[in-house]
């Protein structure tokens, strides 16, 4: 009986940290398809940081993708933040849906310094987030909003927008 009550609990468990992996894959990626400007980086070899804000398994998991790896010639680091630090260095902002209530806060800090933010709550385009995560038919996927990447003055490659679920044009 024991095992029919872990199972369940276990197989949720699996299926948390197979999104969570799902969405450091997809965070990584993302940064391929971003065009910043060239105030995004303060040095020539900054690497290209990834902030990740409320989900620390998300962040763990994105740690281990990114060891070794690089975009456009520079490093990838991760970088683990709370409500109220610093963006500055940051390129790319994981907000969680546990910290939705910032959103709003956090993207237009994001869009004065260029930052890709992206999210993973209902709504989320509407507060200023570029790239939102959904889970339509157990399966991750992602809208993006082109307002919020113009406002932050990111360019997003075709490609990327080929394979979102939606693109919104205008205000969400």
């Amino acid at each position: 009986m024991a095992i029919c009550a872990w199972a369940p609990a276990q197989a949720a468990e699996d299926a948390g940290a197979l999104e969570y992996r799902v969405k450091a894959a997809f965070l990584y990626r993302f940064a391929g398809y971003v065009g910043w400007p060239a105030t995004a980086f303060v040095r020539p070899d900054a690497p290209v940081t990834i902030a990740v804000m409320g989900a620390e398994g998300l962040a763990a998991e994105l740690e281990q993708a990114v060891v070794g790896r690089t975009v456009s010639d520079r490093m990838v680091a991760v970088k683990r933040i709370k409500p109220g630090d610093s963006l500055a260095g940051v390129n790319v902002l994981f907000v969680s849906k546990t910290e939705a209530a910032q959103l709003a806060q956090l993207a237009q800090a994001a869009q004065t310094r260029s930052i890709l933010t992206v999210t993973e709550s209902a709504g989320a385009l509407r507060q200023g987030s570029t790239i939102n995560f959904i889970v339509a038919e157990q399966r991750v996927r992602f809208e993006i909003s082109l307002d919020s990447a113009e406002k932050s003055g990111l360019k997003l490659s075709s490609r990327l927008l080929a394979v979102a679920r939606q693109v919104v044009t205008g205000a969400p």
